[in-house]
């Protein structure tokens, strides 16, 4: 954690480069991430599927650092907590004014490309600013809702989406009452703060973009996709045909394209049945795959048709 009395580096030219990552026109989906911490957001925003999506247009990506919106001398965004008790908690003023600031304006503004001397916008701390209804405001949280492949597909018909990324103990509540839209966890656990959260956000959003994914059907079939009908995908098999004792199952390679189908969807089966049999009762399921379950022993006791 950064003191309170430790003044922010100003960036050199190649990190004031990598912050601003906006890519025009908006033709899908635009981010705003405000976060303590832009530089995290490099390397993995710099490589793969992101990095081919920000090339072609399809998504565009704002980095606002939250300390850029703070008045005093050493651009302080936390304090000790009221009531006592151990870490610290982000200030409210700088969260506020930062996405007051950002989401009243078109997407793609940003203090990263405004000129090095230019004053920070005006901004009332008592006059609320009026955003976008539609916008969602997402604060990334243990304390949110689980992230599941139906709350990124929802946010995947959105065209311009806020993340907050907490850090320390927690941010103010105030943020989350005033502001956020939503709050997301990705699961019952903690990590030291949000951006890691949001980049996995961010990553699984763009991958449904269409032309995010060298073959769009992809994202369609993937573990808890519609289409696999909530289920998990089964085993995948490559060259070579044989690797430590282990062949690939003859089916595959029979050419049979019927067979084939049908034996991936019974692979499917049998892997949710070992690894996720929760996901068993909410998935849609046919007469064949009650029956195929069936012969492999569910409903068990425990479980729930």
């Amino acid at each position: 954690m950064l003191a309170d009395n430790e003044s922010r580096e100003p960036p050199s030219d190649d990190s004031e480069k990598t912050v601003e990552t906006q890519v025009t026109p908006f033709h899908r989906i635009h981010f705003d991430l405000f976060t303590l911490f832009p530089a995290m957001f490099v390397s993995p925003f710099g490589e793969s599927i992101v990095a081919r999506a920000l090339a072609r247009a399809l998504i565009s990506i704002c980095l606002h650092n939250i300390r850029d919106f703070t008045a005093d001398r050493h651009h302080i965004c936390d304090d000790t907590p009221y009531g006592g008790g151990g870490g610290m908690v982000m200030k409210p003023e700088p969260i506020v004014r930062a996405l007051e600031t950002v989401l009243s304006r078109p997407p793609g503004w940003s203090l990263s490309v405004q000129a090095p001397s230019s004053p920070l916008p005006d901004w009332n701390p008592d006059a609320p600013v009026s955003l976008p209804t539609e916008l969602p405001v997402i604060l990334l949280s243990p304390q949110g809702r689980p992230l599941t492949q139906g709350i990124v597909a929802e946010l995947a018909q959105q065209r311009r989406i806020a993340l907050i990324c907490g850090r320390y103990e927690g941010v103010d509540e105030r943020v989350r009452l005033q502001l956020a839209t939503h709050e997301i966890s990705l699961g019952d656990y903690v990590i030291s703060g949000g951006e890691l959260a949001a980049m996995i956000l961010v990553d699984a959003i763009t991958r449904l973009q269409p032309g995010a994914l060298g073959d769009d059907s992809g994202a369609h079939q993937d573990s808890h996709s519609p289409g696999l009908d909530g289920l998990l995908e089964g085993p995948h098999y490559t060259r070579p045909l044989t690797f430590r004792g282990h062949s690939v199952p003859a089916i595959l390679v029979s050419g049979h394209h019927a067979n084939v189908t049908r034996w991936r969807r019974q692979q499917a089966l049998l892997r949710t049945l070992e690894q996720r049999p929760d996901l068993l009762s909410r998935a849609r399921l046919s007469a064949a795959d009650l029956a195929f379950l069936r012969q492999h022993g569910w409903p068990t006791a425990e479980s729930d048709p």
